[in-house]
């Protein structure tokens, strides 16, 4: 794709992207990290509802205090400084702004924001997976007749599972099943956003809780957010749930073809084409090896048997049938990923 050298080109021109973010809580923060220091970005607003919390988030991540203190959006737009405010749709309306991202978490407020941005021209990536699941399909059909661009972010499990299924349809497979790794047991239902930290202190190295949103890691723990994301996966490539929902069977990443296929072949799945999230945790406790937390994966097969005695040849984690392999990510098969490029050249 290039996009290095394409944001590189506009740095060079003078000509960077221009951006409105919209919250600041921890996926915004993470992103406040990386976009001072990325050729051919400006961040030129952050809407937040507590703009000196949002002031303490850029310093906290190294921004420079002389970078954040434009007073207004057009001296951050002269200056390449960034604009704080709790004014969103002063960002959202302003003709010089190219791009909204959307992260505060609230589905209602997602929608509405998303659509004010979309009818004053702006692009919109959409962190808030919780807006995207219930409106997601709704918004892209907006954005597309406005002729502007929706899109899921990218890094999130969302949009990374999304690229392996478009990945495995450009090259001529079929989805199977796609999904991602979480950690998971029944008892975690009962999990609230006062217990959480017992259970995610066993597992993860969290110094700073202040960024930490309980509610929102309960919904993680519990298994509420897996369902959320599937949903959004679903409406982005057609994906469907299954029956009774997600079961989350614990699953090396080795095991995924074995696992993640129909009851018929052998697998725990009710039919091909749809979504799973395997555990990480098998249901006595014990830590599954070489897990898939936090991961993504696609399981595909083929019509042609070829194609299947590549994926074996080429050790695509295929199943004992030797007819579903998985894959984490576009992986090492050749000839068989060729499509891709096809597309890409064709565009």
């Amino acid at each position: 794709m290039n996009l290095s050298r394409m944001l590189a080109a506009r740095a060079a021109e003078g000509k960077p992207i221009r951006i409105g973010q919209v919250g600041a809580g921890k996926f915004g923060t993470m992103f406040l990290s990386q976009v001072r220091l990325t050729k051919g970005m400006h961040l030129a607003g952050l809407a937040d509802l507590l703009p000196e919390r949002a002031k303490e988030r850029l310093a906290g991540v190294q921004w420079p205090v002389a970078q954040i203190d434009a007073p207004s959006l057009e001296d951050a737009l002269k200056s390449g400084k960034t604009h704080v405010t709790d004014d969103v749709m002063s960002l959202i309306t302003h003709p010089e702004i190219d791009v909204i991202i959307e992260a505060t978490g609230d589905p209602g407020t997602g929608i509405r924001l998303c659509l004010e941005a979309i009818n004053h021209g702006k692009h919109v990536v959409m962190v808030n997976v919780e807006a995207d699941a219930l409106a997601g399909p709704l918004l892209a059909r907006r954005a597309a007749e406005k002729g502007v661009v929706y899109s899921l972010a990218w890094g999130d499990q969302p949009a990374l599972i999304c690229e392996h299924v478009d990945w495995a349809r450009t090259c001529g497979f079929e989805v199977v099943a796609a999904g991602k790794g979480t950690r998971y047991l029944p008892t975690y239902h009962q999990s609230t956003p006062e217990t959480v930290w017992d259970i995610l202190d066993s597992y993860l190295n969290i110094q700073d809780r202040s960024h930490i949103n309980p509610k929102m890691f309960n919904s993680f723990i519990d298994g509420t957010k897996s369902g959320i994301e599937m949903t959004a996966v679903c409406n982005a490539t057609g994906l469907v749930p299954q029956t009774n929902g997600l079961s989350f069977p614990p699953a090396t990443r080795f095991e995924h073809a074995e696992i993640c296929k129909p009851k018929a072949d052998g697998g725990t799945l009710e039919k091909a084409g749809v979504t799973e999230v395997t555990s990480s945790v098998y249901r006595d406790g014990r830590d599954v090896p070489h897990h898939l937390s936090m991961g993504t994966y696609v399981v595909v097969t083929s019509e042609s048997d070829y194609a299947k005695m590549c994926m074996k040849e080429y050790n695509c984690l295929p199943d004992k049938s030797g007819k579903y392999g998985a894959l984490y990510r576009p992986t090492h098969m050749i000839g068989l990923e060729l499509g891709v490029s096809v597309a890409s050249a064709a565009q």
